[in-house]
């Protein structure tokens, strides 16, 4: 009897660690309005991770309920992070994360995680829409509509099959409008920092100091690399000089990869053709802003990446790394803190 009681006790106590040791997630915010975690969500990343005590969202008690937390799910700040003394990762939801790169996070020992990749499918789909509508010119028969006009000898529309594409970052978002332009019988030059010797969607690739040598081949330039020191302003008035007389320039990513002035200048002087801007600096465009009163300029409000399928996979990703953390696997999405992506 003394032997069983024995053998039974440190299982017992195995089991009474293991729910101490639990880690602990905390929910910082109720998730953007295109992807909220709300009571079905909820449920399903706790099913995905029992071993996780996942906290909701509540605002009034998340600063005491992240001073234990080991994890993070949603925005993060300075004052989080000094309140949260244990933590160990935080997951975002966005691909861009140089609005959370503050020195509080930057050096320390946390793992950051983003939504990078999760958005490529739907704003590789807006790039080449806003591209489609300017060699279309269909944002001129559109504009002509309430006029009530058909007039086809005024459209000249140009078609894509042997034109060129410079992709400026083959990420999650570039390499999906690589992919597209590549079907559309583009040739496609990468421009990115990574070393990709053989990519069978791309031409070829340059490092980004080699951009303005592949400038001058594109019919059109798609901007989809990350905000970073290096990255800032990678387009001003010198780029668009090099570029060829009548292109286009579509920016997808973030506006400060671009000098919005400086674009307005080419485009009025006519040597850019049309340029489709899903993003500009700053954000929103104030009124008056000589990019809104230009024909050849569509823009829309930051929304490439809204589409009906994009909270699932959100929700695929969280369920799937806070499975991780509680394993302690690698996560997925680890952001380089010195790079910025």
């Amino acid at each position: 009897m003394r032997t069983r009681f024995r053998l039974a006790l440190p299982v017992l106590t195995t089991g009474i660690l293991l729910a101490a040791e639990a880690k602990k997630v905390v929910i910082t915010s109720p998730g953007p309005y295109y992807s909220l975690l709300g009571r079905a969500e909820i449920a399903e990343l706790r099913a995905a991770a029992p071993g996780i005590n996942l906290v909701p969202f509540d605002k009034d008690r998340l600063m005491s309920e992240l001073v234990d937390a080991d994890g993070v799910i949603g925005n993060i700040t300075p004052e989080m992070i000094r309140a949260a003394k244990k933590l160990k990762w935080v997951q975002v939801g966005s691909a861009g994360v140089e609005q959370y790169l503050t020195p509080e996070l930057k050096n320390s020992k946390i793992t950051l995680t983003n939504c990078k990749i999760l958005q490529g499918p739907e704003i590789a789909d807006h790039a080449f829409a806003l591209l489609l509508a300017l060699t279309r010119q269909l944002n001129r028969s559109i504009a002509r509509r309430p006029s009530e006009e058909w007039t086809p000898r005024a459209y000249a529309p140009i078609e894509l099959q042997g034109k060129t594409a410079v992709v400026a970052g083959v990420g999650g978002i570039g390499t999906q409008i690589a992919v597209r332009a590549q079907a559309f019988g583009m040739r496609v030059i990468g421009v990115d920092p990574r070393d990709m010797p053989y990519v069978p969607y791309l031409q070829k690739s340059v490092p980004p100091d080699r951009l303005e040598a592949v400038l001058p081949e594109a019919d059109v330039v798609f901007v989809a690399a990350p905000h970073t020191a290096q990255s800032e302003k990678m387009f001003g008035a010198k780029q668009f000089g090099r570029m060829k007389q009548g292109s286009y320039f579509i920016a997808v990513s973030r506006g400060k990869l671009y000098d919005a002035v400086a674009l307005a200048n080419a485009l009025q002087s006519g040597h850019l053709a049309g340029a489709g801007l899903d993003v500009t600096d700053p954000e929103p465009l104030p009124k008056g802003h000589p990019l809104w009163k230009l024909e050849n300029v569509i823009l829309t409000p930051h929304i490439a990446g809204r589409s009906d399928g994009e909270h699932a996979r959100y929700l695929a990703l969280y369920k799937e790394n806070l499975r991780r953390f509680a394993a302690g696997e690698p996560l997925l999405n680890v952001v380089d803190k010195e790079k910025g992506y």
